[in-house]
């Protein structure tokens, strides 16, 4: 096909001759083995698994049944099918016999819940009485039981609800009210119901799986407690093939090789993020500062004692010896190799994992930090592989914001940084090479961006705080006129006349953008023909076509630009229910990066964008690289770990799939969404050191390592400025200091002033603009024309680069 026939004419042509991609056999078998890469065995201790051929089972609980492919909203997919646990057993035939009674049960309480009104991982877990118990004893020597858990957007993973404006969307405001009706203790506890099933079970059998059906943290210190129970796989949300993955893991055809991507604490109140987390619908404060995630358990004292199953976990049928592990420094670069030996029975993957440890100095840094880590592929019993990896000595700079060693500066301070091997965050060896810096090195100077004026203070290595400087806040909600009211700009789609119409119908009014495309003119001649609504008209989201339900980019016809239209993600291409194309249900993106296999999800990636270029669609909203900051989040199913740099290259790889396929990915949400309880305005409070050293971490990686199309600006505030007005971040940072060449999309009905939004930088406002604002401002003197050219011409750079 020609350049942007696609887009202009949404045929109904395979991409390849005479065959489908779109949720192809080829594509079901990758989301299947992509959920098997990223489950993680938790426990093993009595060898139950993997089960034996013709292993006489019996499923308890009703997750076995309401299975939880994803999260709700934009991670949501229409697929063909959903196989649960139970299915997958059954498509294999009599590797296993299923004690069909319980099944029964279990399957007709499910399905009543369903047509009362509840969603999937949104049910009770019913009762169980003691025949029905004894009678799956009689047939079954081992018990498998399965829970399930479900989050979405819009909501936390709590009952706490915001009601403060205008919300049409109805899931966000009874979501915590029915969470709290289930989960009376929050869902990262188990319930009375589940806690009496799981008595009665122990009861009876000696041999037990816990099987985990969960997209995010939750308390598992009665797994690792409890000796009763066997065995434990955390199987997350695994897309639509999911039970069939998890039943072949557990029967042993395939060996489980996922790493935990997040701490796995007892309680949700260890987590230093959690005291405040609803303290104000208003702001959260980022106290802990750098120390999120293993980087508070392994470092502030006390802290270790909390964790059930520490960052970078996950057992493996067969067992891995790590033996000879050199480092070696040159020019800047540290090279780390290690000798990788597969001592067990089961063929199996092991992932090398590099952390670093720096001296305290004045700065004060975390106990270990994750560095480089490398997959193997398939080992053999008795193979043995070398495994190199390499970081740079300067990654292990630290960002000085309060001028303690030089302001706005990444530093390494002088003392010994020590090396270490292993497959987690506590099990590693010291590597005997050491790096000595013997003064302190300003390793990159730049300047301060997005700095706090309402934060206190925050957390320093030894557990106490430090105070923050504090200086007068900016007004989020500052306007050179009357502002929307908030809320009732929810839900505004663009308009569809005149720009909605074939280009093909439209004379054109001057040189078309195929010339710029040929070379026969440049980009700025091009802009220079349109008038000054034609460029705020490319900074507005734009009607829907064909199957999109996203909305575009571009539909300038008179001028030959195209509407290229956008789709949600991550989970798969997002298309409604209404189209009647069935897409492929990835697994979730917690479940993607415990694969620790960015080669494994790039293939993901290219696959979930030949879908999309099926579809004629332009570019997908992929993928959601927030950080694990707390396990409330309900947005956690859709991000992947709460480490940057495994956050960065796992990210790094989905964009370079999709973007070798010539349709656009759009990383999101940048910065700071944390939290989805009042996400439109919610001011995150964040130093300026963690917010570099956490938060744009793995968005600096992406943007370095794989050149992503286009960023998309969070919902929230951060330190007083929305994410899509904020000048520092999408000005300052990623383009001036990362050279980002791309375009920044806001996401979908924030609550940012358009124009302001164009002045910081973010070059369309989704899903539709409001011209009639930005030419007021415009004729008011608040913008200027060559604020709209410039980011016009990001726009039409965008679409110049799809297929």
């Amino acid at each position: 096909m020609n350049k942007w026939t696609r887009v202009k004419f949404q045929p109904n042509l395979p991409l390849e001759p005479g065959k489908y991609v779109t949720a192809s056999p080829e594509h079901l078998a990758l989301t299947k083995e992509a959920a098997q890469e990223g489950m993680v065995l938790l426990k093993n201790e009595k060898k139950v698994l993997p089960l034996a051929c013709g292993t006489r089972i019996a499923l308890f609980g009703k997750g076995s049944f309401d299975y939880v492919k994803g999260g709700g909203g934009s991670g949501d997919v229409y697929c063909a099918y959903v196989r649960n646990l139970y299915d997958g057993f059954k498509q294999l035939g009599d590797s296993v016999n299923i004690y069909e009674p319980l099944a029964d049960y279990y399957r007709k309480n499910v399905e009543e819940q369903y047509k009362n009104g509840s969603a999937a991982g949104m049910t009770v877990e019913p009762d169980l009485t003691e025949e029905q118990v004894k009678g799956a004893r009689a047939f079954a020597d081992t018990a498998i039981i399965v829970l399930s858990r479900f989050s979405g957007e819009g909501w936390d993973r709590s009952s706490v609800e915001y009601n403060g404006e205008y919300n049409p969307w109805e899931s966000e405001t009874s979501m915590p009210k029915t969470s709290g009706k289930i989960f009376p203790d929050g869902d990262f506890y188990l319930t009375k119901e589940e806690k009496n099933m799981i008595r009665q079970v122990e009861a009876q059998f000696d041999k037990i799986v816990v099987v985990l059906n969960i997209g995010g943290v939750i308390d598992t210190s009665w797994i690792k407690e409890d000796e009763k129970l066997s065995s434990a796989l955390i199987m997350w949300q695994a897309g639509m093939e999911g039970g069939l993955a998890a039943a072949e893991v557990l029967t042993g055809k395939v060996n489980p090789s996922g790493k935990l991507t997040d701490t796995f604490a007892a309680k949700v109140e260890d987590y230093p993020s959690t005291e405040n987390f609803h303290e104000s619908p208003e702001y959260v404060d980022y106290l802990e500062d750098v120390y999120v995630g293993y980087r508070y358990f392994e470092t502030i004292p006390g802290a270790a004692k909390k964790v059930c199953y520490p960052f970078g976990f996950g057992l493996s049928y067969s067992s891995f010896r790590l033996e000879n592990p050199v480092a070696s420094e040159k020019n800047g670069v540290i090279k780390v190799s290690v000798l990788v030996t597969n001592e067990g029975e089961y063929a199996g993957k092991e992932v090398v994992q590099v952390y670093t440890s720096a001296p305290q100095g004045v700065l004060g840094k975390p106990a270990r930090e994750l560095r480089a880590f490398k997959k193997t592929d398939l080992l053999a019993p008795g193979e043995s592989r070398l495994v190199t990896v390499e970081f740079l000595k300067n990654d292990m700079a630290s960002y000085d914001d309060l001028g303690k060693i030089a302001k706005a500066a990444y530093v390494l301070e002088k003392g010994t940084y020590e090396i270490f091997v292993g497959t987690n965050v506590r099990d590693v060896a010291k590597t005997q090479f050491a790096v000595e810096v013997k003064e302190n090195e300003v390793v990159e100077q730049l300047t301060s961006k997005s700095a706090p004026t309402s934060l206190k203070k925050r957390m320093l290595a030894d557990g106490s705080f430090e105070e923050l400087p504090l200086s007068t806040p900016n007004d989020p909600n500052a306007c050179a006129f009357e502002k929307i009211e908030g809320g009732m700009d929810e839900a505004i789609v663009p308009a569809v006349a005149p720009h909605d119409r074939y280009m093909m119908m439209h004379p054109f009014k001057g040189r078309p953008l195929m010339d710029v495309v040929e070379g026969k003119m440049t980009l700025d001649e091009f802009v220079a023909q349109l008038s000054d609504d034609d460029l705020i008209h490319l900074c507005g989201g734009q009607p829907n076509t064909g199957v999109g339900n996203t909305f575009g980019y571009g539909n300038l016809p008179e001028y030959g630009v195209p509407n290229i239209m956008t789709e949600d993600g991550p989970a798969g291409v997002r298309l409604n229910w209404e189209c009647g194309i069935h897409t492929t249900a990835w697994p979730c993106a917690t479940l993607l990066a415990a694969s620790w296999n960015p080669e494994l999800i790039a293939r993901v990636g290219r696959a979930g964008a030949r879908e999309l270029k099926e579809n004629n669609l332009a570019v997908w909203l992929t993928p959601a690289v927030n950080i694990h900051r707390n396990p409330l989040c309900g947005r956690n199913f859709e991000y992947y770990s709460e480490d940057p740099l495994l956050t960065g290259k796992i990210g790094a790889a989905m964009v370079r799939g999709i973007q070798s396929q010539r349709v656009g990915a759009a990383v999101k949400h940048f910065c700071c969404n944390n939290k989805e309880t009042n996400r439109k305005h919610s001011d995150s409070r964040v130093s300026e050191r963690a917010l570099r050293e956490i938060y744009l971490k793995g968005f600096q990686i992406i943007v370095k390592e794989s050149d992503p199309w286009v960023i998309m600006s969070a919902y929230n505030i951060i330190n007083g400025h929305r994410a899509s007005e904020s000048h520092d971040l999408l000005e300052g940072v990623l383009r001036e200091e990362w050279n980002f060449g791309g375009m920044v999309t806001s996401d979908w009905w924030t609550r940012g002033e358009h124009y302001k939004e164009i002045l910081a930088g973010n070059d369309v406002k989704m899903a539709s603009g409001y011209p009639e604002r930005v030419r007021k401002a415009l004729d008011m003197g608040e913008i200027k024309r060559e604020d709209l050219a410039r980011c016009a011409k990001r726009v039409l750079n965008l679409i110049m680069k799809i297929d």
